[in-house]
């Protein structure tokens, strides 16, 4: 794909994603698929009429959104926000595209943590994409580290992913460093609460940036995670997430997976 079909896909998710906060309906009637839009959030009727019919009671309730990061790979957009939707919130939102128009899209939503232990908040950070042609490098790099540390595939290798403790920690409840990461592994063994992730459903990437999108139990609740890396010199040098519970069939307003 060529630098400039891709731009061409940020700016239409970028629109898209900002209509919900200024009520106008153009960018959703003119870059999503009239008949082949899937809904993976499962909050929401599948279909784009039911995303046009939010609209209002969205502008209504005084919806805002700030988009930090894009991440553009093949087909796939995905970008990483700041909401005001009944109240703060992060949250990450991946388009898939054919042909120029959105035909599927995924998202995970968390309540905003004003402050993290170690004084950084859920996206402050760098922004600007670096290393683009370490991209496909960093993805399997990234993908590695999931599978072996939060799978629990070879938990020994944790400390080699990390240039000893030179790790910046976005995530709400865990501090800075490698040794934050042991600490909150430690603390949830202790408190006997459960998490596992269980399979990884997609992988974009692009330069240092590398998004993870997986499925697994957490504290006995089936849960959706959002794992965005940045990678450095070989190494992960910061991490933002987004964690939500997984709505139970009976609330469910589309039949569509979650991932």
């Amino acid at each position: 794909m060529t630098l400039h079909n891709q731009n061409e896909l940020v700016l239409k998710a970028t629109a898209v994603l900002e209509s919900l906060a200024s009520g106008n309906p153009e960018a959703i009637t003119n870059y999503i698929h009239p008949d082949q839009y899937i809904q993976h959030n499962q909050a929401l009727p599948d279909g784009r009429a039911a995303m046009l019919g939010a609209l209002d009671h969205l502008k209504e309730i005084g919806t805002k959104i700030s988009i930090k990061r894009i991440l553009a790979d093949g087909d796939y957009v995905a970008l990483h926000s700041e909401y005001d939707f009944f109240g703060p919130k992060i949250g990450f939102d991946i388009f898939r595209f054919e042909n120029g128009l959105i035909v599927e899209h995924w998202d995970n939503i968390q309540d905003r943590v004003e402050k993290t232990p170690s004084n950084h908040t859920m996206i402050d950070g760098p922004a600007t994409i670096k290393d683009i042609d370490k991209t496909d490098a960093n993805k399997a790099y990234v993908k590695s580290y999931v599978e072996n540390i939060l799978f629990g595939k070879n938990p020994d290798l944790l400390a080699s992913y990390f240039a000893g403790d030179h790790y910046i920690q976005h995530s709400p409840h865990i501090a800075d460093g490698l040794s934050g990461v042991v600490a909150a592994m430690q603390g949830l063994k202790e408190k006997n609460i459960e998490f596992q992730y269980t399979h990884l459903h997609q992988v974009i990437g692009q330069g240092d940036f590398v998004l993870t999108v997986s499925e697994g139990l957490f504290d006995g609740q089936h849960t959706s995670f959002y794992d965005l890396f940045r990678v450095e010199d070989e190494k992960i040098t910061e991490h933002w997430d987004v964690i939500e519970a997984i709505l139970p069939a009976e609330k469910r307003k589309n039949q569509n997976s979650r991932f």
